[in-house]
Order: structure tokens, then C-alpha cells, then sequence
């Protein structure tokens, strides 16, 4: 048992075939078993997102930071910054807030 944290323990019984479901359902979600009847016994739903298709995008969001990497070292060696690149890289987060805002508006959760 943990030290600090209160908890509670409770064995559950399943029939061969819930259990087959339950674990079916976890795998779907790339979840371990007690993870997922933990989640959905509290929260009553799971919201899965497959990341897989986001490939491009968390490609656009590292350039980014490679850029703000640039620009923090060029201020830093100059102790100032053009206001081009400091107006470039606002433009650049602001298409990917947009992107984000987009694909989260228009994307359809998986609830198991």
C-alpha cells in the first residue's frame, strides 16, 4: 500500500466473456485492463485520439521551436532582435494555433 495516499481496494468478478470484452476494449485504446475499468468506472466514458495522424503537424511544431531555439541565441549574442523576426515567428504560432483550433473542432472522438 502507499504511504502518504489513501486508497481503496475492491476485488470485482467477471464472467469469461465480459472479461474478454473489458480486455478487447483496452486494447483498442492501447490501454492496460486496470487503467481503462479505472477510467471508466470514474469518468463513465474514454476519449481516444490516435496521434498517428497528427505526424505532420508535431513536424511543423518542432521547426517552430527551432526557430524560437534561433531567434532566443541571435537575441542573446546581439542583446536585441529584429522586429521582422519576432512579427515572422508570431504569423508562424498563430497558423498553428489555428491548426490546432481547427483539427480539434472538426475531429471525432473515439468513446469506447
Amino acid at each position: 500500500m502507499r504511504k502518504y495516499k489513501q486508497v481503496k481496494e475492491k476485488k470485482v468478478t467477471y464472467e469469461l466473456d465480459e472479461w474478454e470484452e473489458v480486455e478487447r476494449r483496452a486494447r483498442k485504446l492501447k490501454m492496460k485492463t486496470g487503467t481503462y475499468i479505472k477510467r471508466i468506472s470514474v469518468d463513465g466514458k474514454v476519449e481516444y485520439c490516435d496521434v498517428g495522424e497528427l505526424a505532420p503537424l508535431v513536424k511543423e511544431v518542432n521547426a517552430i521551436g527551432v526557430n524560437v531555439n534561433q531567434l532566443a541565441r541571435k537575441a542573446n549574442e546581439l542583446n536585441s532582435i529584429y522586429a521582422g523576426d519576432m512579427e515572422k515567428m508570431k504569423e508562424l504560432i498563430e497558423t498553428l494555433c489555428r491548426m490546432l483550433s481547427s483539427f480539434a473542432c472538426t475531429r471525432q472522438w473515439n468513446r469506447v
